[in-house]
């Protein structure tokens, strides 16, 4: 490597001798070398705050601040074993948020590894995909419109290449690029026969050499401004947090109250009064709901991740549970992405292709009949085209044949192996001298070619329409030419798109060897047209069912696609969308004012031959309307619709680094399927979201309301602060972190899509809180007034109503975990391994302060009958069996109110 970086001042042979390396580029062998030398083309991992400092961070909370100051408080007191208590909610506390950063730094960790960028290399004249890390110094790297440039480059070779280098130039206007070497103190700027990583291709292609790599790339020094680690948070994390604080300080208000009034008014002993509103406060305060809040947001980025949904924005979790209306592309994500030319066709034949995949062989027959392909032939010609006017290359991995670079460009080469073309043997024979790329502006793609025998000829494919006006007659069977019949070849057109066909066109046109340079003016009203090709990408059996079952859900599937309009609406059907009788084209859009589409995107749900500037009306029309719309998008000129949507999803494998970083989620397998299981994990994830609010803040209120019901009226306390704390403690770390883990419910996609504006603390969740303290005050002092009244111990009425308490909380969990149905099944009562795991360790915890006599002596606490542990368990049956006929009743209420025979379930979200 050059320490004075002026790769830009040399020119392309002195690049190349520096770095020891051809325009073919290095061998395999030696890239495995150098990469041993230079290390993985990436950026240094941004440091991290070390094991005790992230630790002790966990301190740094004002509800922790409450709890140590208690804790010192009571240790002036000697009141060593309630210090002990205090001190373990603080530090199990810390621990889970400790465990739960690790946890999410390792899923953001897998997720940048699973968005790693990819890049076409040129090694050995062979092209290969790799990832970017391990791109080396010497390697040949190819770009196109969409990619993002994964290394600092020399460029080779451009062709309309545009460059945005605002990351490093701030200059929003994107920069044509050049092969000529500038001057050695040009600004960076300016040095437009470089390529620099991390900035993105907008438009054309090109080809360069590697230069640097890593942390010695342009982008790698200013590598602090782009190490932003994006947090595990979300606005409705950060709402309960304000909110607990809230919480918290009313609740210190109260308690200050509270004391003032036992201390003054009805004269109790300080110590014991201090310790009762200690034991009030933490009761009260849900110091670690945001840490679980968190852990379900980590558990739910990891199980939509092994769905192959990676999420690079959290807030996308939250907003995909009220997604109303999926936007989506066709190709490979409806689709297999698997093209195969199945139907040829010709001035006087129609041909029938068989195969499977990308395998060249398969026989190709006219009427049934088996076709000799022998000297000069329409069908060879158009293999030659197909051959020539391409950039994919086919190759056989363990057995399977598979594409490198377009399918559509794969299923050519196949076809023109079936018709008897050696696809390498014509690329030696022939080179190309120039080239049009694809831009979906014009259309099509032409190259220009010469051979050995000193002959010339312009290869061209695209859109049927495009290309016929670019034609001036066909070529006959003879090998001649005939007029242009563009009724005969729109005709076939037509048929071919209502059978679901992808149809593309090839033209020729010989030319003089010396011609060497491709120009527009070269092909209008001048090519040969050879002939139609149709091609099929069957739907995917997966995508079907999701499809069903997203509508089921109310949600919209539109499907959005630049295929013909005939096409569209054959795989719309065969897919099973709604209202596929008619199909708006991107003409149509563009003809239509934002009110009319307005009214049309409602009624339409297949939209064909469209651009990416389409998808911004169709998602700011849907928007309109109320929708939350997910869109897909893959394309670099789809980030504007992408970050328009309220959940953008690019595709993993054929989307552009453009495309995934305007996404909030990219999709692994670019399947649909994907999408509709990232869906229902949204739900699930808010689900199991309000299923921990809805637990922890009425068992919390219930605990409190306990203590401050005792002191108010002068009353002996029901349960001991120490016992308090020890429930606090043993529920929380437990039974609070069981519901992040709990699994769909089966009706998940059943219901229909949840408002946007459902507030967090809602009516019905308010008098659920209240109504579950009312009975968890009278199951508490119900069994301590029973205990009394048996004249038992006042220790020994205190353990019964402890004990009543987590009983009832134990209870109350198993109805939260069915909020949307009834709890009373047998897969309801049978619940989860997580679930009964904390169930369990909260018996053994009860029984052990209750039976085993160390912890007796601690926790002042008795053994209990067996009568009256069965009318424990009792009162947490009762409980149950209220609050789930009180649910059961609000179901049978909202049913009347619903629409399309769906419930929102016992509303505790809404």
């Amino acid at each position: 490597m050059r320490p004075e970086n002026n790769w830009h001042a040399l020119s392309q042979n002195e690049v190349l001798s520096e770095l020891k390396t051809t325009s073919a580029g290095i061998s395999k062998s030696e890239a495995l070398a150098r990469l041993k030398i230079y290390g993985a083309n990436r950026l240094p991992a941004p440091p991290r705050k070390g094991l005790l400092r992230r630790f002790f961070s966990h301190f740094d909370n004002i509800l922790i601040y409450v709890l140590l100051g208690a804790a010192l408080i009571t240790s002036l007191l000697q009141h060593w074993v309630d210090t002990g208590v205090i001190l373990a909610v603080v530090v199990v506390n810390a621990i889970i948020g400790f465990i739960q950063e690790g946890k999410a730094e390792k899923a953001m960790d897998a997720i940048r590894h699973m968005l790693a960028p990819r890049a076409g290399v040129l090694r050995g004249n062979q092209r290969y995909t790799v990832d970017s890390e391990k791109l080396v110094p010497g390697d040949i790297v190819l770009l196109e419109a969409g990619d993002k440039v994964p290394a600092d480059l020399r460029l080779l070779k451009t062709h309309g290449l545009q460059i945005q280098e605002a990351i490093l130039t701030g200059e929003s206007l994107a920069v044509e690029k050049r092969t000529n070497p500038v001057g050695i103190e040009i600004a960076l700027g300016d040095r437009t026969c470089l390529a620099y990583s991390g900035t993105n291709v907008t438009s054309g292609q090109g080809m360069g050499v590697v230069v640097a790599t890593g942390a010695q790339t342009e982008v790698g020094r200013i590598s602090s401004m782009l190490a932003r680690v994006e947090t595990l948070t979300t606005p409705l994390v950060e709402q309960m947090g304000i909110f607990a604080k809230w919480l918290a300080f009313f609740i210190l208000a109260v308690a200050a109250l509270i004391f003032a009034f036992g201390l003054f008014v009805l004269h109790h002993d300080f110590s014991e009064l201090f310790m009762a509103v200690v034991s009030l406060s933490v009761a009260a305060i849900p110091a670690g709901l945001p840490a679980v809040l968190t852990i379900t947001l980590a558990v739910g980025v990891q199980a939509m991740a092994r769905r192959n949904a990676i999420v690079r924005r959290l807030p996308a979790i939250e907003t995909l549970g009220s997604v109303s209306v999926i936007c989506t592309d066709k190709t490979g994500t409806l689709t297999r992405n698997e093209m195969n030319i199945v139907s040829v066709i010709t001035l006087q034949h129609r041909y029938t292709v068989e195969g499977v995949g990308y395998e060249p062989l398969g026989d190709i027959s006219n009427e049934n009949s088996p076709t000799s392909i022998s000297g000069p032939s329409p069908l060879l010609e158009l293999a030659c085209v197909a051959t020539l006017c391409n950039d994919a290359e086919l190759r056989k991995l363990e057995g399977v044949w598979t594409v490198e670079g377009d399918p559509m460009e794969g299923a050519l080469l196949a076809f023109a192996a079936k018709a008897g073309m050696d696809g390498g043997e014509a690329r030696h024979q022939w080179t190309r001298t120039d080239i049009i790329p694809f831009d979906s502006a014009h259309k099509f793609m032409a190259t220009l070619d010469h051979n050995h025998e000193n002959h010339a000829l312009i290869a061209v494919k695209g859109a049927p329409e495009q290309i016929l006006g670019m034609c001036e007659s066909s070529r006959t069977a003879e090998g001649g030419t005939a007029p242009l019949n563009e009724a005969y070849w729109q005709e076939w057109v037509n048929e071919l798109a209502a059978q679901g066909y992808r149809v593309l066109a090839l033209a020729t046109k010989p030319v003089k060897p010396e011609h060497t340079v491709l120009e527009q003016t070269d092909l209008d009203n001048a090519l040969i047209f050879l002939g139609l090709v149709g091609l099929i990408d069957p739907p995917r059996q997966e995508a079907i069912l999701a499809v069903a079952e997203c509508q089921g859900a109310g949600i919209r599937v539109k499907m959005i696609t630049g295929d013909h309009k005939a096409t569209a609406i054959a795989i719309g059907q065969q897919i099973g969308l709604q209202n596929t009788e008619n199909a708006l084209t991107g003409v149509d859009i563009d003809n239509l004012d934002d009110t009319v589409l307005g009214t049309e995107v409602l009624n339409v749900d297949i939209f064909a031959r469209t651009s990416p500037e389409h998808k911004l009306r169709l998602v700011t029309a849907l928007q309109a309307h109320g929708m939350t719309v997910a869109m897909t998008g893959d394309g670099v000129n789809d980030a504007p619709a992408l970050k328009r949507a309220e959940v953008g999803i690019a595709m993993g494998k054929k989307g552009s680094e453009a495309a995934k970083e305007a996404a909030e989620m990219v999709l692994a397998d670019d399947n649909f399927a994907s999408i509709d299981a990232a869906i229902r994990e949204g739900r699930t994830v808010y689900d199991n979201i309000k299923k921990v609010i809805s637990w922890t803040l009425p068992t919390n209120a219930g605990e409190a309301s306990t203590i401050i019901v005792a002191l108010m009226f002068g009353m002996v306390l029901p349960i001991t602060p120490i016992q308090i704390l020890w429930v606090n403690l043993i529920t929380a770390v437990t039974l609070g972190i069981a519901l992040a883990f709990e699994p769909t419910e089966e009706n998940t996609m059943c219901r229909p899509p949840r408002p946007r504006s459902q507030p967090l603390l809602t009516g019905v969740l308010i008098w659920h809180i209240a109504l579950v303290s009312i009975l968890f005050l009278c199951g508490v002092f119900g069994v301590y007034t029973y205990a009394i009244e048996r004249q038992y111990s006042l220790d020994l009425a205190r353990t019964m109503a402890m004990n009543t308490l987590v009983v009832m909380e134990i209870f109350h969990l198993f109805f939260i975990r069915n909020m949307y149905g009834t709890s009373l099944t047998w897969k309801a009562v049978c619940g989860t391994r997580v679930i009964w795991l904390a169930v369990i360790v909260v018996t053994i915890g009860q029984f052990a302060i209750t039976y085993f006599t160390p912890l007796q002596g601690i926790f002042s606490t008795e053994a209990v009958s067996l009568p009256d542990g069965i009318l424990i368990v009792g009162i947490g049956v009762a409980l149950f069996a209220i609050i789930e006929i009180e649910k059961q009743i609000r179901i049978r209420l909202s049913r009347p109110l619903d629409t399309g025979g769906s419930h929102q379930g016992p509303e505790l979200e809404s």
